[in-house]
């Protein structure tokens, strides 16, 4: 076999001692023109059949209706992007599949169940089905013919997945499992066909998965959940009383549920977070709209400083988190190549990425969904009093949007996923992060280099803040590391601030590169705005990575390191002022003018 040129520039984790080059990612502008009818297509579905129709599906009283518009997306092929074209779906990469969760992500209640299905309820057998499986389910699920959902949470066991009381137990002939237990919070639950169902069996240690079909004996569930938002997503408690399940019916080996749990939950991270950046462009467009229409002192409000302010800041978080999620999703679907042409197969090709890439898919969950939190506080803000009213569109956006940063893992859980998974990769020799910190640390006992060789490019100083920025997180890390060893699991509020500055420094650089090879692609004059908006967007990343930095430090340090790490933190956080304000009129009266979201 002809080894392939790898295309995999970076290893999950080391844009954060590593530099990367705009060559070396994906930008939105790049998706082909067959993309982008995938994504006309998902979209035109939302205006046909989902948003003339959010009122009645959050009212349904029973789950036929979302049911129903699950499979008029199945005839359009929208649930088997994922699936692979032997078992009657697409098998589109990656970042197609986070292209479709982008557009789908404006659907509201119907978003959600779209997304268990396709994600949480599919995955799983596309990646750890044997053929049997596969060829009997998968044609099904693609079609929407059947209906999927997942069942991993129950009421004891949340964030602890792998605690969960779910027995299973093999009968003596040796042909069925027999489950028993409750799994509350399934999305679903009312009209899958079929379930993805976590337990463990005997005294094992660890779960394992099985594929259970709605019509075996033993399933029972409770009505729906009443639910602050996405109340047309249909979420029950289900329980499983002596219920048979046929032994072939195990998914993959035994005590192996755990890791697919993670790993399914992996995608599940970074495709809320793009699904995030969908709805968030949807409130944008609604706010611009009502901002030209509502009048107050005989002037259109979008003419006021206060409210361009809130729709710039809308505009380029969400440009960010657009912008650094597709970036991590072509690193997934570049080592993806990359496993394959060594001669792994497909499936596990994809499982190996994605467990590479994970603390980006951590990263992505928590930014998008917290940009999607922020945009629909300010949507409402931009409406005034109709912000609050039922019959305008942010009472239902606001709502809806709060679920997401407990999704996939709450928040809290994910920033400390990130920093855990770094230090693991580090102590495993994965990942060098103990030089990068050491040579920091030495750095900051050194009189600074003003005499640095001049170096010819776009955004010059933007990049050396950003190697600052690194600098900083290193710092930080480096230091809380040496301060409490193996007792650093105990300093959560430490992991989140070093999370909180990985997560900054990964995005304002990607928003760099993206801008970078759009300049590149189309000359500085067509994309000022775009510059505009990676300069506002460093400038703000910077001071959260202060901000962050300081409330670490002075969590820990005392005395003369104290003040050295402060000084050193001051140090890699400056940045030349530039006049904001301006930049954000510039972006805000450019969507104004247009009456939309426009990047």
């Amino acid at each position: 076999m002809i080894a392939t040129e790898p295309k995999a520039s970076l290893k999950g984790g080391e844009f954060l001692i590593k530099e990367t080059q705009a060559a070396q990612v994906f930008i939105p502008e790049e998706f082909t023109e067959e993309q982008q009818m995938i994504a006309a297509t998902c979209r035109e579905f939302l205006e046909r059949e989902i948003w003339p129709r959010l009122n009645e599906i959050d009212n349904a009283k029973s789950p036929e209706l979302i049911s129903s518009l699950m499979d008029k997306a199945g005839e359009l092929g929208i649930l088997g992007t994922s699936v692979p074209e032997e078992y009657g779906g697409f098998g589109t990469n990656f970042n197609t599949s986070m292209l479709v969760a982008e557009v789908t992500g404006a659907g509201h209640s119907f978003s959600v169940a779209l997304s268990a299905h396709t994600g949480i309820g599919t995955l799983p057998i596309v990646y750890y089905g044997n053929e049997e499986q596969k060829a009997n389910y998968l044609p099904k699920l693609a079609s929407g013919e059947w209906k999927a959902a997942y069942c991993l949470t129950e009421p004891d066991s949340g964030s602890d997945a792998n605690s969960g009381k779910t027995k299973a137990k093999l009968t003596e002939d040796g042909r069925h499992y027999i489950l028993n237990g409750q799994k509350m919070w399934i999305t679903n639950g009312g009209f899958a066909d079929v379930y993805i169902v976590f337990a463990k069996i005997d005294e094992d240690k660890n779960l394992s998965a099985f594929i259970v079909e709605r019509g075996y004996e033993g399933i029972t569930m409770n009505e729906p959940e009443h639910k602050m938002g996405i109340k047309g997503s249909d979420t029950r408690q289900i329980f499983f009383n002596d219920c048979k399940v046929p032994v072939e019916n195990l998914l993959s080996a035994r005590e192996n549920g755990f890791k697919i749990a993670v790993n399914i939950l992996n995608i599940g991270r970074i495709k809320l977070g793009i699904a995030a950046v969908g709805g968030s462009k949807e409130v944008i467009n609604h706010a611009i709209r009502y901002s030209n229409e509502r009048k107050q002192f005989k002037t259109a409000i979008s003419q006021f400083g206060a409210i361009k302010h809130k729709l710039a800041e809308m505009a380029l978080k969400v440009y960010a988190s657009e912008t650094a999620s597709y970036r991590a999703g072509q690193n997934i679907d570049d080592l993806i190549e990359d496993l394959k042409g060594q001669g792994m197969d497909d499936a596990s090709a994809k499982l190996k990425a994605l467990e590479q890439f994970s603390i980006e898919c951590a990263i992505m969950k928590v930014h998008g969904s917290e940009v999607l939190d922020y945009v629909v506080d300010e949507g409402v803000q931009v409406y005034g009093g109709m912000g609050y009213s039922a019959d305008a569109p942010m009472d239902r956006s606001y709502r809806d949007a709060r679920i997401n940063r407990i999704f996939e893992g709450t928040n809290e859980i994910n920033r400390m996923l990130v920093v855990d998974m770094l230090l693991k990769r580090a102590m495993k020799g994965e990942l060098d992060l103990m030089g990068p910190a050491m040579a920091v640390a030495k750095e900051i006992m050194s009189i600074p280099d003003f005499n640095s060789e001049e170096e010819e490019g776009v955004f010059i100083a933007e990049k050396k803040v950003i190697r600052n920025l690194k600098k900083a997180a290193l710092m930080v890390a480096g230091a809380a590391v040496q301060k409490f060893m193996m007792n650093l699991s105990n300093e959560q509020e430490i992991l989140m601030n070093v999370a909180d500055m990985a997560i900054e420094i990964y995005v304002a650089e990607s928003v760099l590169l993206r801008v970078e090879k759009l300049i590149g692609i189309q000359g500085e004059d067509a994309v000022t705005l775009q510059k505009q908006m990676a300069l506002v967007y460093l400038h703000e990343s910077v001071e959260k990575v202060n901000n962050a930095g300081r409330a670490a430090i002075t969590s820990f340090a005392e005395g003369d390191e104290l003040r050295g790490m402060l000084m050193g933190l001051k140090r890699f956080t400056k940045i030349e002022p530039m006049n904001l304000k301006d930049a954000r009129r510039q972006i805000a009266d450019a969507m104004i003018a247009e009456n939309k979201y426009i990047f």
